[in-house]
């Protein structure tokens, strides 16, 4: 998956948050439902942006981007900050 591809998936998740806010907003979805999908798509997300920044700091350090791969969400979502 190259940087295109990836900030791709990102855009495509953003629009899904936003498609979500405005269901909810028209009652089409439940606030229990728009929250399951949220955490989902915030992972998701959280997944693509440390995608990205690995991909950029290899190429930075002359390594190859491509070789890096997605982490799973579980270590994504337990990062130390």
């Amino acid at each position: 998956m190259d940087d295109n591809t990836v900030l791709s998936r990102i855009h495509g998740l953003v629009d899904e948050e936003h498609k979500l806010r405005q269901q909810l907003g028209r009652g089409e979805i439940s606030s229990d439902e728009e929250h399951a999908r949220l955490k989902e798509l915030e992972e998701a997300l959280d997944q693509c942006w440390d995608l990205l920044r690995r991909r950029r700091a290899a190429r930075e350090v002359g390594n190859d981007p491509n070789v890096e791969q997605a982490h799973s969400v579980g270590e994504v979502e337990g990062y130390l900050q």
